[in-house]
């Protein structure tokens, strides 16, 4: 018996030996970079074709007139801008982008006139197809300059909500709209709506947030470049909350206990039916936490249901001030 245990001691250590090599390997395997594509494919996708040169903007529309509009538009934007006066060299040119050109006008006469005449144009499918690129590469093509050290917004792109879900540097800048390529103002919030039709509803009831009368965009509050804090916000709720509503802040001697760390428990932010964009009428709202004074008969004191809880606690973001009323606690009252 005991002969027989320690045969098969022997075996299941023979067979973890044999055994066990293979399965290193294969978590050596799992570990290795396995892409869709060969390596040369993405390069590809973000630098353009290999065995093209680059040629230069003046070079490329020098040869074509048909984009001179974009070019100029271009050379006035915050991308056309000189590195220093004396090189004449831009921070970023067509090629930084769309890739190398000289493939491009390889079939193209000196003669600028010639090519008109003829309708000669540059063959832009040797270029970047950029609007046919995964958004993530598209996005790349832009961080080749606007890395995280640039722009620390950046730092938190790659894990936003917006580039998991598809979104590219290309959906929002429009480059060769004008020389404005930053989003104004005016146009943000309709962008915005574009994929977050929810917005625009909240926003279009009673009580909302002035965006509709242009006194403040999406960017005041969400940083959409990414951020650590829930919804894209730049800080938390509260602190985001109280930038505009300093009065809100505190701290109090006497605070609202659900309003330390959130608003939201008691405010949507985007509009609401109700007012100061309440989640629910008063009293309905305040019953949710509190039991209310539903056995209050005292005469001449209003039933519950027939006023709002802050026409008496008009101070419910917080005070100072204990109550007048015997036991000295705070109210909220005044």
């Amino acid at each position: 018996m005991a002969l027989a245990r320690a045969l098969s001691r022997i075996e299941v250590r023979i067979i973890l030996m044999a055994v066990l090599p293979f399965i290193c390997l294969s978590c050596a395997e799992l570990k290795q970079s396995k892409p869709l594509l060969p390596m040369r494919e993405y390069e590809k996708m973000i630098v353009g074709r290999l065995d093209a040169d680059y040629v230069g903007t003046n070079n490329c529309v020098s040869k074509c007139h048909s984009h001179d509009k974009i070019t100029d538009d271009f050379s006035h934007s915050v991308h056309g801008e000189q590195i220093k006066p004396e090189t004449g060299l831009p921070l970023v040119n067509c090629e930084s982008c769309h890739g190398p050109g000289s493939l491009a006008i390889a079939q193209l006469d000196d003669d600028t006139e010639a090519n008109t005449l003829l309708k000669k144009k540059c063959d832009t499918s040797t270029f970047l197809d950029i609007m046919h690129i995964p958004s993530q590469a598209q996005s790349l093509i832009c961080l080749k300059c606007h890395s995280a050290a640039s722009i620390p917004a950046l730092a938190h792109w790659n894990a936003s909500s917006h580039a998991v879900n598809d979104v590219s540097c290309f959906d929002c800048h429009k480059l060769h709209k004008g020389p404005q390529q930053k989003v104004s103002y005016e146009e943000m919030a309709e962008m915005c709506y574009g994929c977050h039709p929810q917005v625009r509803a909240e926003n279009a009831m009673f009580s909302h947030h002035p965006i509709r009368e242009k006194k403040m965009v999406c960017v005041d509050c969400h940083e959409v470049h990414g951020s650590v804090q829930d919804k894209l916000l730049k800080e938390s709720a509260k602190e985001t909350c109280t930038r505009c509503h300093m009065e809100k802040q505190g701290p109090f001697a006497f605070e609202h206990g659900d309003l330390t760390e959130n608003c939201m428990n008691c405010h949507t932010p985007h509009g609401s039916v109700n007012n100061n964009l309440l989640n629910a009428s008063m009293p309905f709202l305040c019953l949710q936490c509190h039991t209310g004074h539903l056995a209050d008969n005292t005469p001449g004191v209003k039933q519950l249901f027939t006023n709002r809880c802050t026409d008496c606690h008009s101070q419910i973001h917080g005070t100072d001030t204990p109550s007048p009323a015997v036991t000295g606690r705070g109210t909220l009252r005044q």
